[in-house]
């Protein structure tokens, strides 16, 4: 009689949208290499679609640093509770994706319990926060990074790291002839505006979205114009907030496909830069923070020349980017036009683009994530 397979318990820590989305593509692969591991933890929908058992939906309480203050006695229950959860109940390995400030908690609250930790995306600390590292290093048993030069940065300083490619790429292909298709139709231009999904940044960046997009299409009248929504709830925030005299289609949930059939895109920073990039679509980068904070204290903390993801990968600004704050509209709307007017250096940035994300899509990170959680399991 063959000996029985092991049952393990997996608690998976999510406190965003995007990382509900990566960690349930990890569930999912998971269960189809082990069907003997049970899932448990806090995240979103699609985490419990894929079937984890969810302690609570922190998905839904996601928001910009400013706004969690509303929410600090919430998570702080939070945490006593997943405390409390690893103290009586057993598990094998805790995965804590992104949101440093919350899993940072969680991380520290596995260790004391004897379990071991998986830090799935690397926190930013070679941006700002590095004096952050010693704590990393007490509560992490494995980091997984998904940018390729953080697996020198991280592993230089003492801790096990691997790169394991970027979840954004799982379920994408980078498509070379997609551009080249879309750049013989020239009868109208076609742009785009991602004014991301968090609450904070529709408020902040929408509107100066609309002004400039209103602006481009006084010269260049045939311009059409696509606003990208996370999803149906998020796009009806959005048409509440359209301003007279602006007129657009939306798409929902499509950056990548969107931004591989526009020429241009105006987008909010973070994740979706990289999905522009991925579709080799030209883009200005935008973000909108308090600026008396950043001359205070951001221009200390923030250790790269760039802020923003593409041009931090790309060690140069492959793109113009306004943040952390921009004092008004004018500026960005005279760089998009005279970008729009060189049909060659549109080209070129696109090119420079593919070739920038290529990298981070050799890899399918649920699979490389997964093989190390069974290995840690062992």
């Amino acid at each position: 009689m063959s000996e029985l397979k092991k049952h393990y318990r997996i608690f998976i820590s999510a406190a965003e949208p995007s990382a509900d989305a990566h960690c349930a593509n990890l569930i999912t692969e998971l269960k189809n290499r082990d069907s003997n591991i049970e899932f448990v933890g806090v995240g979103g929908p699609k985490m419990q679609k894929s079937g984890c058992e969810l302690l609570e939906n922190t998905a839904a309480k996601a928001s910009m640093i400013y706004n969690a203050l509303a929410n600090i006695t919430y998570f702080h229950r939070l945490i006593k509770r997943i405390k409390q959860y690893f103290t009586s109940n057993k598990i094998d390995l805790v995965i804590v994706c992104d949101s440093p400030a919350f899993n940072f908690h969680i991380a520290k609250a596995a260790k004391q319990a004897g379990i071991k930790t998986l830090f799935y995306v690397a926190p930013q600390l070679w941006a700002w926060g590095a004096w952050r590292i010693g704590k990393l290093k007490k509560n992490c048993d494995k980091l997984c990074c998904i940018l390729p030069f953080e697996q020198e940065w991280f592993s230089s300083r003492g801790i096990d790291t691997t790169f394991v490619g970027n979840p954004l790429f799982d379920n994408s292909k980078v498509q070379n002839n997609v551009r080249a298709s879309r750049d013989q139709r020239r009868a109208a231009k076609m742009i785009a505006l991602m004014p991301g999904s968090r609450e904070a940044e529709i408020k902040s960046l929408w509107q100066p979205m609309q002004q400039i997009a209103l602006a481009l299409k006084k010269k260049h009248p045939e311009t059409i114009f696509t606003a990208v929504a996370l999803n149906s709830k998020k796009m009806e925030d959005l048409q509440a907030l359209q301003i007279p005299g602006f007129e657009c289609e939306y798409a929902i949930d499509s950056v990548a496909k969107t931004a591989s059939s526009v020429d241009f895109t105006i987008v909010a920073s973070g994740s979706a830069t990289l999905e522009a990039a991925s579709a080799g679509c030209p883009m200005v980068i935008m973000y909108q923070s308090s600026m008396i904070l950043w001359h205070l204290f951001g221009r200390r903390l923030i250790k790269t020349k760039y802020l923003s993801l593409v041009n931090i990968l790309a060690g140069r600004q492959l793109v113009p980017e306004f943040m952390p704050c921009f004092r008004s509209v004018e500026l960005i709307i005279e760089t998009i036009d005279a970008l729009l007017n060189d049909n060659n250096q549109l080209k070129q940035i696109s090119i420079s683009l593919r070739e920038l994300v290529e990298p981070l899509t050799k890899k399918k990170a649920r699979e490389e994530v997964a093989k190390i959680a069974l290995e840690m399991l062992d």
